[in-house]
């Protein structure tokens, strides 16, 4: 058996962390789908700003756009709308099978709005209405300032994807936004099923701390910062508040293991998706390290509810001088640099293939 199907056999869900026209046009996606059982996808200002540079791809849709008086922000979120639309159709079949559970694709809010709530929820609402698909999760940065935005989507009926997590104490705080969300709807005789996941961000632990820690500790802290996020998740989902909301018919918000793909040459390519493998929870990877796992990747034994190891070797990185609460708080504030970075780089490359194209872009709306 494949390894990607021993995967989804163990009870795990494997996304794909990429999405281009040119995979959708050409069948790729579809064969990753039928072959490599992908069940769904995020994607990223990144991975678009690339796709967009990269070739003609796009070319076509943005003259349209930009001659219905798209611009900025609305023509990107009408291209990437385009996209997963198309995307969200190849797993529809999916999601109606399992019930909601799976056949996701993911649509990120602008990054710029990382730290205000208010109009971070006013975009929410508005891609939500916009797209009107059944399979679309709107990711919201789970910054403190973002918790708000959380519990109002949820409150609102919008499937949430929270990004940006890095620590248990981020992702708690998610879950707790998430729950109060879907508590207010209950008190107002409203469905309580409104999807979730929560992303938890693990090798970028693991890059901060390169060169900084002995050997011995290379590569161990994403996987250890995981393993203890996933003894609270555990412990969370059997809390008394957790069966409450289930048996009224929530349906409890899952762990997404994101940034999967090693950053370290000296690693294996397959690290991230070996080490965490655990039931009920979805491994979203790009594709270079969705093809290595298919090639000669495998799957070992389940994480360990009880968090196995994970607080001795974070202990032996504290004793290393690493200070993990202060970095998860930095970890978060540069991925949300990061993105907007991204974002702003993806707004310029639009402005870019307007002019080339020949149609200046004018006013941004």
């Amino acid at each position: 058996m494949i390894a990607t199907q021993a995967l989804h056999e163990a009870g795990q869900s494997l996304w794909l962390d990429h999405l281009t026209r040119e995979l959708l046009n050409q069948g790729t996606l579809r064969h990753y789908i039928n072959d490599l059982a992908v069940t769904g996808l995020t994607s990223n200002p990144t991975i678009f700003d690339q796709a967009i540079r990269r070739g003609e791809g796009y070319d076509e849709s943005i003259r349209a756009g930009l001659e219905r008086g798209l611009r900025g922000e609305a023509l990107f979120f009408q291209l990437a709308l385009e996209d997963l639309t198309r995307a969200a159709a190849l797993f529809q079949g999916l999601h109606h099978q399992t019930q909601g559970e799976d056949g996701w694709v993911s649509l990120e809010v602008s990054p710029l709005l990382a730290w205000q709530p208010v109009p971070t929820l006013e975009q929410v609402l508005m891609l939500h209405a916009r797209a009107s698909l059944p399979n679309l999760f709107i990711k919201i940065p789970g910054t403190h300032p973002g918790l708000r935005a959380i519990e109002e989507a949820i409150y609102a009926g919008v499937p949430v994807n929270v990004t940006l997590l890095f620590s248990v104490e981020q992702y708690l705080a998610a879950a707790n936004a998430y729950m109060r969300g879907i508590e207010r709807r209950l008190e107002d005789g409203r469905s309580p099923d409104v999807p979730s996941v929560a992303s938890l961000f693990v090798s970028r632990w693991d890059k901060a701390v390169q060169g900084k820690v002995p050997e011995s500790l290379r590569n161990r802290l994403g996987i250890a910062v995981a393993q203890r996020t996933y003894r609270a998740h555990c412990a969370l989902h059997e809390s008394r508040r957790a069966r409450h909301l289930e048996s009224e018919g929530a349906a409890l918000q899952k762990l997404l293991w994101a940034s999967t793909g090693t950053k370290d040459p000296s690693a294996p390519d397959t690290l991230y998706v070996e080490s965490l493998v655990a039931p009920d929870t979805i491994n979203t990877m790009p594709e270079s390290t969705l093809l290595a796992f298919a090639d000669h990747g495998r799957v070992g034994s389940p994480l360990r509810r009880d968090g196995g190891d994970c607080e001795k070797v974070i202990e032996e990185f504290v004793s290393a001088g690493v200070d993990v609460e202060s970095l998860a708080e930095q970890l978060q504030r540069e991925g949300s640099d990061s993105f907007t970075k991204s974002w702003n780089d993806l707004m310029a490359c639009l402005v870019e293939k307007s002019e080339a194209l020949g149609v200046s872009q004018g006013a941004v709306r």
